[in-house]
């Protein structure tokens, strides 16, 4: 049933393998298996790869099955969505007692499997392959242990080693599934509202001290934090703060319908629900109090205290598939008439379908010039322009070209977001996008980046004058244009859409 779940999630909500943060994580693999690549501007690619094995473990499984990169990205991907049903499932067998309201939850997820989680710039699983990928059911799976009330030290030890696997692969999402389990864990206590308030003042006192004593930044730092706008609050949509409320809102129903009917799993799933609840407000307190633009610094802001709703969203998704379908079953138990009790055990299949519908469309709107599964073997047959752009490049030009796009070409509409490094297998200056959250999170890169990003601005709509005072000093020897841009800089590729020019002063 989870095979068969995870097959059609895939093909629900797609695969972009080398589209957003999946082409940045995937320009480390590369780099891991060959040094070679990406001769300049190296660290915005190595930059990532000291905190996480994610790049090494993929390297190590191509050179142990002898398949190319791509094939061992979609085997991960599968493994990804397998391991998440998996862990899902635990966290269900503990909270509910219906199987048939277990598989609602696990359907629900796989609906919802794109959502994005508030204003967070994270979606709840990603359609390619990030550490995220592989630390976000890991954290899952350590919360189902962490819910297993066998007075032994086997769900200690199974959650702790779940934990420290996450971590390897994502520190950060780990440490936040970490605080969850511990949350949880007091959520359990007698004195939990005690164990609450204790928490949260210890947080906001930290998080104060981290503030206070963290260095004063420079105008580049503040520039490339400033690009991440979801980390401050005050610059979120209405909609987008809807997205924290709601959930909360969702998890306060679920636990009043919990406590009305006490049996040993509506008791986990009711410490699950506090859980959420209490780690969520704590998360919003601390960045609403901390994660301010006018700050000295913005220490708190880079630590993203939010992402922990990613867990908060995915157990609020289960719970709510679960319990709707259970009340469903429920009511048809005291109907009389056939017909009725048909229906109404319908609505919640006929509600997962419609979101499932709903997300599938919203995918092909994000993804609209690209194949919906990009899979290894239809990989030279993109019909993005972009793609194709990049993949001549990457075949008609040395190893040791340096390119320049427009800095926020991945925000063009019909691009996709794809990202150049990955595909085109050659060197880029950094741009404002992608590698402007490298640079946010990683304080020493913010120079080069402001530099490269500003170097970049309106590439396609400034003279030839112009582009070249800014990229020539910068090394750069190709640069990626729209088609109708003006210029007499030999341009060997141009599909109409997009075109690959050579700078004057480039070597043929």
């Amino acid at each position: 049933m989870l095979i068969l779940l995870a097959l059609a999630t895939l093909l629900l909500n797609g695969y972009h393998p080398l589209a957003e943060d999946g082409g940045l994580y995937v320009a480390g693999v590369q780099l891991t298996l060959d040094p070679a690549l990406f001769p300049h501007y190296t660290v915005f690619v190595s930059e990532h790869l000291h905190f996480s094995v994610f790049a090494p473990v993929l390297a190590f499984f191509v050179h142990f099955t002898h398949l190319s990169l791509a094939w061992v990205l979609l085997l991960t991907e599968l493994l990804s969505l397998w391991l998440t049903f998996y862990a899902a499932h635990r966290i269900l067998q503990r909270t509910i007692s219906s199987e048939a309201a277990q598989f609602a939850g696990l359907c629900l997820l796989a609906a919802f499997w794109t959502l994005p989680i508030a204003g967070t710039s994270l979606l709840l699983m990603d359609p390619y392959v990030t550490a995220r990928s592989l630390s976000t059911p890991l954290s899952l799976l350590a919360v189902a242990f962490a819910l297993d009330h066998r007075p032994s030290l086997h769900p200690l030890l199974g959650s702790a080693l779940c934990l420290i696997l996450a971590a390897a692969f994502h520190p950060l999402m780990a440490a936040y599934a970490f605080a969850f389990v511990f949350v949880l864990r007091l959520s359990r206590l007698r004195q939990r509202f005690s164990a609450y308030a204790i928490l949260t003042v210890a947080a906001l006192a930290l998080a104060a001290i981290l503030q206070t004593f963290a260095p004063t930044e420079s105008p580049a730092i503040i520039a490339a934090e400033k690009s991440r706008y979801y980390w401050f609050l005050s610059q979120w949509q209405w909609f987008e703060l809807l997205g924290l409320a709601g959930p909360l809102a969702v998890l306060a129903a679920l636990l009043t319908r919990y406590r009305k009917h006490p049996d040993p799993l509506n008791a986990a799933a009711t410490t699950l629900c506090r859980a959420c609840m209490a780690v969520g407000c704590i998360a919003t307190l601390v960045a609403l109090l901390f994660a301010h633009e006018a700050s000295r610094s913005h220490l708190v802001a880079r630590m993203q205290p939010l992402r922990v709703f990613l867990l908060i969203y995915a157990i609020m998704t289960l719970l709510l598939g679960a319990t709707l379908t259970q009340l469903a079953l429920e009511t048809r138990q005291r109907l009389q008439a056939q017909a009725g009790r048909l229906a109404l055990v319908s609505l919640p299949t006929i509600l997962i379908v419609a979101l499932a519908g709903t997300m599938f469309y919203v995918q092909r709107q994000a993804f609209p010039a690209s194949e919906h599964l990009e899979f290894p073997w239809r990989a030279q047959q993109n019909p993005n322009p972009w793609v194709r752009a990049f993949l001549w490049a990457r075949d008609n030009t040395p190893l040791d070209a340096l390119f320049a796009l427009d800095t926020k070409y991945v925000n063009e509409d019909g691009e996709d977001a794809q990202t150049f490094r990955p595909i085109a297998l050659r060197s880029a200056v950094p741009d404002f996008s992608k590698d402007g959250g490298e640079a946010a999170i990683t304080p020493s890169l913010a120079t080069q980046w402001l530099q490269g990003a500003d170097a970049q601005t309106n590439l396609s709509t400034e003279t030839d004058a112009v582009r070249d005072a800014r990229l020539l000093p910068l090394g750069v020897t190709w640069m990626v244009l729209h088609s109708a841009a003006p210029t007499a800089h030999q341009c060997p590729y141009n599909n109409g859409v997009i075109k690959v020019c050579r700078l004057a002063a480039a070597r043929p």
